[in-house]
C-alpha cells in the first residue's frame, strides 16, 4: 500500500449548520464540495477534513490535529465563540479539545 492522502471524516446531522461551525473552527471557508452532503477543508497538500451529512452516524467521530500554536488557536477560538475548556497538560504534549454541535470531538495537540 502506498497511501498519498488522508481525509478525516466528521459526520453531522445538518450540513449547513456544521459548515458554519467548521468555518469558524478552521478560520476559513470550505475548499471543496465533491458531492451532495459532503464538504472538505484541505488543511495541507496531503491531508484534510471531510464533513459529511449522515444523521444515523452523526456525533461519533473524533479527529486529532497537531497545531503549531496551541495558545494562539485557543485565543482565536475563544474570540470566535467556539467553546473549549482550555489547554490541558498531558503526558506527551498539551491538548485543546473542542466538541462540535453534533458531539464530534476535535483534539488539537501541541507544545
Amino acid at each position: 500500500m502506498a497511501a498519498t492522502r488522508l481525509l478525516a471524516q466528521m459526520t453531522v446531522v445538518d450540513l449547513e449548520s456544521a459548515m458554519r461551525w467548521y468555518t469558524k473552527l478552521f478560520g476559513r471557508g470550505v475548499d471543496a464540495r465533491p458531492m451532495e452532503g459532503l464538504v472538505e477543508w484541505h488543511l495541507a497538500p496531503t491531508f484534510g477534513v471531510q464533513v459529511w451529512a449522515d444523521a444515523e452516524r452523526a456525533g461519533r467521530s473524533t479527529m486529532v490535529l497537531d497545531e503549531s500554536d496551541l495558545d494562539g488557536l485557543a485565543d482565536r477560538l475563544t474570540r470566535d465563540g467556539i467553546d473549549h475548556a482550555g489547554i490541558r497538560e498531558v503526558t506527551a504534549s498539551r491538548v485543546l479539545t473542542v466538541t462540535d454541535p453534533d458531539g464530534n470531538d476535535i483534539i488539537f495537540t501541541g507544545r
